[in-house]
């Protein structure tokens, strides 16, 4: 019985924690990645098949969900495409029988929405619903490693600066995404037609979280709340040529303020059996970034 999956975004981060939870279960593994390169090789010296294609070259895509069971959709927030990568995808799994489908949208997604990023994800999630192969859609909120972003400023001033008021969310990290989305594509058919909301284990705001940094780096570091016209110029002078992203960080500044990512459930827990890393445990395992 062939039980192969295909992941997308393998040399990344949520892709990157499927494919070991995936390996450590004996589940075969293929990966289409945009270029053959040193992540690349060092998924195919752990025993992953590698696919070199690109998620808007139908022809690629398709090539690559020959004799796949189920399959893992992630699109860069970076750059627009996702509408006619999701829309491949599913046409992709069509035509291979692909049995099921992981798709990782994002806790904004809505019809009505600021960010042109957010409401993308969400008509990508409606292009998989209209398409006859089952998929589950999740939608994590902020992830912890947006505090990456930050990691310069936390190290050299000790301090951290975004639009984000003093808006409350549960921080969640892509290695707890990740494991869902194993977890998901080893046994789909439960969660088949569902979207999940994925949340990490305690709800903080920007001071609280400040306070957790200075906990565990031992020095104080402060939350400094800026306007968005600064954050933007400062997005700009560390991440010119993407305004697509831009603008999705900057609306979603307003929507956190708005008070669209606070939530809190236990799904993560229940579907990977244990508790999402909380913000400190993130911090931890990744300290040399921010020393």
């Amino acid at each position: 019985m062939n039980n192969k999956v295909l992941v997308t975004g393998g040399t990344g981060n949520t892709g990157g924690h499927a494919i070991k939870r995936l390996l450590e279960l004996n589940i075969p593994v293929r990966a289409l990645v945009r270029k053959i390169d040193e992540r690349s090789d060092a998924l195919k010296a752990m025993g992953v098949e590698i696919a070199e294609g690109d998620l808007l070259d139908l022809d690629a895509v398709s090539a690559a969900m020959k004799d796949i069971k189920s399959a893992y959709f992630v699109y860069t927030i970076r750059e627009p495409g996702i509408i006619d990568a999701s829309a491949y995808f599913a046409q992709a799994a069509l035509e291979n029988g692909v049995e099921a489908i992981v798709n990782l949208s994002q806790f904004g997604a809505h019809r009505n929405v600021r960010s042109h990023g957010a409401q993308n994800h969400w008509v990508a999630e409606r292009l998989f619903d209209y398409a006859p192969v089952p998929v589950t859609h999740l939608r994590p909120t902020l992830f912890a490693e947006w505090f990456m972003y930050q990691a310069r400023a936390i190290k050299s001033d000790s301090k951290f600066y975004l639009p984000f008021g003093d808006a409350k969310f549960a921080p969640i990290t892509t290695e707890d995404v990740g494991l869902a989305v194993a977890a998901i594509l080893a046994d789909p058919e439960p969660h088949a037609g569902k979207s999940y909301d994925l949340f990490g284990s305690e709800i903080l705001n920007m001071t609280e979280i400040a306070e957790v940094f200075t906990k565990v780096l031992d020095r104080k570091v402060t939350y400094v709340p800026i306007d968005t016209e600064t954050f933007i110029g400062i997005l700009k002078k560390f991440t010119p040529g993407h305004p697509y992203f831009i603008q999705h960080v900057t609306a979603l500044g307003q929507d956190l303020k708005d008070g669209r990512a606070a939530g809190m459930n236990s799904l993560v827990e229940e579907l990977i059996g244990q508790k999402p890393l909380a913000m400190a445990d993130y911090i931890i395992k990744n300290k040399a970034a921010f020393i």
